[in-house]
Order: C-alpha cells, then structure tokens, then sequence
C-alpha cells in the first residue's frame, strides 16, 4: 500500500491528478458483486465477491484505487454514499463517536470504510467527484461495464490499457446485475430530474377502509412501526435511502410518517394542486405538515381535475409516474384487495424483486 503525506487539497486541478472512476454492482443486492475502477485511457482493476452488497462494491473499487494509483488523485464516483461521506465530512463524525452514525448504531462496512478513511487522510491528496450514473459519461460506463462483467464472472481481473467497451456486453450483462441505480438506462426511462439522488423506495397499498377504518389507531401504530422497521433494514444496506410517497391516508401516509421518524429524507409526490381540498381539516393539517417536512415535493399536473373520474385517472397517472422512477417498493395488501393487488402486480412487473410485501393482518 503506498501511502502519501500532505495537506488536504480540494483544489487539485486536471493538469496535477489522476482522475480515476470507480464503481460497484451487485446481482441481488445481496448476491454476487463485482468492483472497478479506471484510469482513462490508461490501468484499470476490477475484483469480485461472491455474496455482497452492492455498496460494499463500490468502496471496494474506490479502496483498490487508492491503493493502486499514486500522486494526486480525483475519484469520479456515482455513489453518493462514497463520495458525500468525504464531501460532506461524514467519517468526522463517525471516528468522534467512535464509529457510531447519527442513530447511535455501529457504522455499517466499517471493515472497508476504516481503511479507506485511514488511507484518505494519510495521502492528505485525493479528492472526490460525482458523476451521474449512466448519464453518457464514457469512463463511468466503463467502470460500470467492468464492475458489471466482474460480478458476472466472478473474477479479479487489470490491465494496462482499457478493453474495447463493447466487449464488456454492458447491455446484456447489465440487466442481470444491478448497480444500485435507476436513473437512466435500457431498462426504462430516465429518472425524472426533480427527484434527488438516492435509493428511491415507494410506499403503497390500503386506504383506512381497508385497514380497520380511519380511527383505528391500533393497527395505523402497528403498521407504522412495522414499515420504519422495514425502512431502517434497507438503510443500513443503502445509506441513502430516501422514501416516496404520495401522502393520501392509509398506507402512503404511514410509509412517510414512518420515514420521517427514522429521519430518512421523503419526496412528496402530488397527482396536482391542492390534492387534499376536500379532505376533513385535521387530515388536511396532518397532509400539510408532511408536505412541509418533505425535502422535495413534486406536483406533476398544473391544474386540479373538474370530476371524479378525471381524479381517478390523475392520480392513475402518479401511480404509474412513481413506479417508473423508484427502485423499490412496500406494498401493504392482505391479499385481497384487487385495487392493492394490481399495483403490487405493477411494481413486481417493473422491478423484478425488489417488492417488499406487508400482510396487515400479521400485525394483530
């Protein structure tokens, strides 16, 4: 391992570092993973594990680089959960409290963010840069055609010169393996740009009706529970974990509830202006206080609709809006509601098997 001293340096320029992209995929998430990294034009390394996660993926492949390249270095990354923990200081926190994060729990991956974190500071010369995922960027295609194919295989693999990229198959090999993202690629349409950054889980399902009536609090807590403890499983696997919703009472309500207890950043999603003007003033208060805790709220019609029917198709329209730009999904259903059904047979359909279904019945 070599290791550089020196003063941290943000202002490392194209003329005086590397600039290395690294990225991590995962078949199964958890399952077969697979790392890379690449110099442009130049070295690249890529390394397998057969049962990961993929964010473990990606610092393996940003811990090799570091590793592996001397001098002044920029790593090119499109996990925010590599490069915010530098950009933002997160690891500055976690070595003051002796490696616990915010909720007072052990640092998940700490084996891998130790020694990346020790050789970040004792090089004192690297540097950290986001790119968007499968966005066009030649190199982040290649680190990704790399860590996809590694993950595949199965296999440790470098060279001194980068294989021809359409040997790397990416769009063969890449709808089997996941890379923790959906932002844009051949398996649907691009992410919409108003949404943030992250893991994008929505929560779906039954309204009060179904769920005992709107006063029946016992169970409203217990499914309210039951998902924030769902939630906190999928954060310590992806730690930017964000949760959409579209807020109507029932199950959508209790999902965002859920993640605002657990302060996992929510994305209100509005079929259009004014969704709650005909609901009871308490709901309406409750509505609004969500809308105000949300980090982002997308409306996606400019005007409200002139009947019942036309209601029903917009709110049609944000169900199908949100199926299309999340990565997973919680689904409420007692198994036999058709309504709930549908929808479950919709996220199923579009994201293959990161559906997590919750029987409320099981709650009594």
């Amino acid at each position: 391992m070599c290791r550089f001293q020196g003063l941290l340096r943000d202002d490392l320029t194209v003329s005086d570092t590397t600039r290395v992209y690294t990225d991590g995929a995962c078949k199964g998430n958890p399952g077969a993973g697979g790392w890379a990294w690449i110099i442009p034009d130049g070295r690249w390394g890529a390394g397998a594990e057969p049962d990961t996660t993929n964010q473990r993926m990606e610092l393996a492949a940003t811990l090799d680089a570091l590793r592996h390249i001397e001098g002044p270095l920029t790593v090119v990354s499109d996990s925010t959960y590599v490069v915010n923990c530098f950009k933002q200081g997160w690891w500055k926190n976690w070595l003051a409290k002796d490696w616990k994060n915010s909720q007072r729990k052990p640092v998940a991956n700490r084996d891998l963010w130790e020694p990346l974190i020790d050789l970040y500071r004792a090089r004192g010369d690297v540097a950290f840069e986001w790119v968007k995922g499968h966005s066009g960027d030649r190199w982040n295609d290649y680190a990704d055609g790399l860590a996809v194919r590694a993950a595949a295989e199965q296999s440790d693999t470098s060279g001194d010169t980068p294989p021809a990229l359409d040997d790397l198959e990416p769009d063969v090999v890449g709808r089997d393996v996941s890379d923790g993202t959906r932002d844009a690629d051949d398996s649907g349409p691009a992410r919409d740009t108003r949404l943030p950054h992250g893991r994008l889980v929505a929560v779906m399902g039954h309204r009060p009706t179904e769920l005992e009536g709107y006063d029946a609090r016992a169970i409203h807590d217990a499914l309210r529970a039951k998902i924030a403890e769902v939630l906190e499983a999928k954060r310590v696997v992806d730690a930017d974990l964000i949760v959409v919703s579209g807020l109507r009472q029932g199950a959508e309500a209790l999902g965002a509830l859920a993640a605002l207890d657990l302060g996992i950043p929510l994305v209100a999603v509005l079929p259009y202006p004014e969704a709650d003007a005909r609901w009871p003033a308490d709901v309406r208060a409750a509505f609004a206080e969500m809308v105000d805790r949300a980090k982002v709220v997308v409306t996606l019609e400019t005007k409200q609709p002139v009947s019942s029917a036309a209601a029903g198709q917009a709110l049609s329209r944000r169900d199908g809006w949100i199926r299309h730009n999340v990565d997973e999904a919680i689904i409420v259903w007692d198994g036999s509601d058709g309504w709930v059904e549908k929808t479950w047979r919709s996220f199923e359909d579009q994201l293959d098997a990161d559906v997590w279904m919750i029987d409320p019945h099981s709650l009594r």
